[in-house]
């Protein structure tokens, strides 16, 4: 065999007794999780439960959950398929051809990747207010450490959505790339992401890209001519739009955590908090930079790798072991990074009760509006 290629064993964590133990654990505590978080939604004691209906809030949880399946797994099709020949698969998946024809066309896949990382954002918000606990919720009669363990920390709904909608869907379109998009589920899920990246709420992002070929004394990369014109004008607008929707953010958490109107734990002093918040979100930057890589490279050959010593050492190590190395790193990566999100959540979200000042003094309803997230 070339040894351009690696053999894959799509056999993982299933050849030893201690892993069918672990894979038991493992469903058992999904599973549980699922009960409880639906017993949750029955009884009223979700926001959304109880705003709307109970029968309304799982049916946008359970949505919301196979919508984060494509958006992840779609995701994963999209940044390792670049390297195959699309006309290849053309007959045999011609919606993935399709899909592909567009999506790696120019710099169309980094406006994918932008819109879809503002869905993720967008969707896990609204499986939050679906499924997420009210204060002092009990079902089932639970004792009240489990209920301590499993609602009050969130890990409920971390296991329930992470197994079910992020990490399956995951392990299964890196090994299933082409058919994983096959679908005009796909079809719809990339146009939303590129409808939202053409709304610039992100567009800080390509500026931040910029700055660091900039410091590279590097030129700008793109498969794309220089922009021109309108075209210039329309781009530079919509990153200063984006950059005034961030630094706004920013002031408003910043001065909430201050201010002590965030969900920031007792006892933490502001400024551990501050630090916790942008040292987690630098983690989970880093996190998923290098899952687009990973994707990236694992369709290459060793020839077409480069020669950067770093790279090629974390290349061996992920690519080794039979192909296991790479959806192991997936499954924890996405559990990093959910754990990273929670406490950011708990660090930055803004809670301003009645009668309490609101941030800048603004009005009631726009303080409603931040204190969703």
């Amino acid at each position: 065999m070339s040894e351009e290629h690696e053999v894959v064993n799509h056999s993982h964590g299933t050849n030893t007794p201690l892993d069918w133990i672990r894979i038991a654990v493992s469903l058992f505590l999904v599973g549980f999780s699922i009960v409880i978080v639906l017993a949750l939604i029955a009884t009223g004691n979700t926001k959304l439960a109880q705003d709307v209906h109970p029968v309304a809030a799982g049916v946008i949880l359970w949505a919301c959950i196979i919508w984060m399946s494509m958006i992840e797994g779609g995701q994963c099709s999209m940044v390792g398929l670049p390297p195959i020949d699309r006309e290849l698969y053309k007959e045999s998946h011609p919606i993935t051809y399709k899909i592909c024809s567009w999506g790696h066309k120019g710099d169309n896949l980094d406006r994918y990747l932008m819109g879809r990382q503002f869905m993720v954002i967008f969707v896990n918000f609204t499986i939050s207010l679906a499924g997420a606990p009210l204060a002092g919720a009990q079902v089932l009669g639970l004792p009240s450490w489990i209920t301590a363990i499993f609602l009050d920390s969130g890990i409920a709904m971390v296991l329930q959505n992470v197994v079910v909608g992020q990490l399956t869907s995951q392990v299964n379109a890196s090994h299933c790339m082409l058919d994983y998009i096959n679908t005009h589920f796909m079809t719809f899920t990339y146009w939303v992401a590129a409808l939202i990246e053409v709304t610039g709420v992100m567009h800080t992002s390509y500026l931040i890209r910029y700055m660091c070929y900039w410091a590279a004394g590097k030129p700008v990369e793109s498969n794309e001519p220089p922009r021109e014109g309108i075209q210039q004008l329309w781009f530079w607008g919509r990153v200063v739009w984006s950059l005034g929707i961030l630094g706004f953010a920013l002031a408003v958490t910043i001065a909430a955590l201050f201010q002590g109107k965030t969900a920031l734990w007792e006892g933490v002093p502001e400024i551990v908090g501050l630090i916790l918040f942008f040292v987690l979100m630098s983690v989970v930057g880093l996190l998923e930079g290098m899952q687009i890589a990973f994707f990236t490279v694992a369709k290459l050959p060793k020839s077409e790798r480069g020669d950067a010593p770093i790279a090629m050492k974390t290349c061996e190590c992920l690519f080794k072991n039979g192909g296991k190395n790479l959806p192991g790193f997936m499954c924890g990566r996405q559990m990093t990074v959910t754990l990273c999100f929670f406490i950011i959540a708990r660090v930055t979200t803004i809670n301003v009760g009645e009668g309490d000042e609101n941030i800048f003094g603004v009005s009631d309803s726009i303080q409603n509006f931040f204190n969703t997230g």
